[in-house]
C-alpha cells in the first residue's frame, strides 16, 4: 500500500464529504438556526414592546388615578359647600319661622289684652251703673244711663 494513494483517496473522500455536507446537510441546519435566531429576536422585540406598552399603560393609569382623585376632591368639596349651604338655609328658615311665631304670639297677646280691656271696661261700667242706680235709685232713665256709660267707656 502506498501512503500517498491512501492519503489521496482519503483527501478525495473528505472533500466529497465536505461538499456533500455543505450542499445537503449544512443548509437545513443553517436555516433552522437562522429561523431560531429570528424567533428569538422577534420575541425580544415583542418583549421590549410589551415592556414599553406596560410602562405607558402604568403612566396612563397613574394619570387617570390622579384625575380621579382631583375629581373626587372637587366633588367632596362641592358636597361640603352644598351641605353648609343647606344648613345655612335651614337656619334662616328656622329663624324666620321663629320670628313668625313670635309675631303671631305678640299679635295674639295684644288681641287678648284688648279683649281683657274691653271686658274690664264693660265690667267697670256695669259696676258704675249698678252703684249709680243704687245711689240714685231710679232717678235717671236707662237711655241716659247708657249714653253716660258709653261716654265713660270711651274715656277709659
Amino acid at each position: 500500500m502506498n501512503i500517498n494513494a491512501t492519503f489521496l483517496g482519503q483527501m478525495i473522500a473528505m472533500a466529497f464529504f465536505v461538499w456533500f455536507c455543505a450542499k445537503y446537510v449544512w443548509p437545513p441546519f443553517v436555516s433552522i438556526m437562522e429561523e431560531r435566531k429570528k424567533r428569538i429576536a422577534d420575541g425580544l422585540e415583542a418583549a421590549s414592546k410589551a415592556e414599553k406598552n406596560l410602562e405607558s399603560a402604568q403612566a396612563k393609569s397613574e394619570e387617570q388615578l390622579k384625575l380621579a382623585k382631583t375629581d373626587a376632591a372637587a366633588i367632596i368639596d362641592q358636597a361640603n359647600k352644598r351641605a353648609s349651604q343647606i344648613v345655612d338655609e335651614a337656619k334662616d328658615q328656622a329663624r324666620e319661622e321663629g320670628q313668625r311665631i313670635i309675631a303671631n304670639a305678640n299679635a295674639e297677646l295684644e288681641q287678648e289684652v284688648n279683649r281683657a280691656k274691653e271686658a274690664l271696661r264693660a265690667q267697670v261700667s256695669a259696676i258704675a251703673v249698678a252703684g249709680a242706680e243704687k245711689i240714685l235709685e231710679g232717678s235717671i232713665d236707662k237711655a241716659a244711663n247708657e249714653e253716660m256709660l258709653n261716654k265713660l267707656a270711651s274715656e277709659l
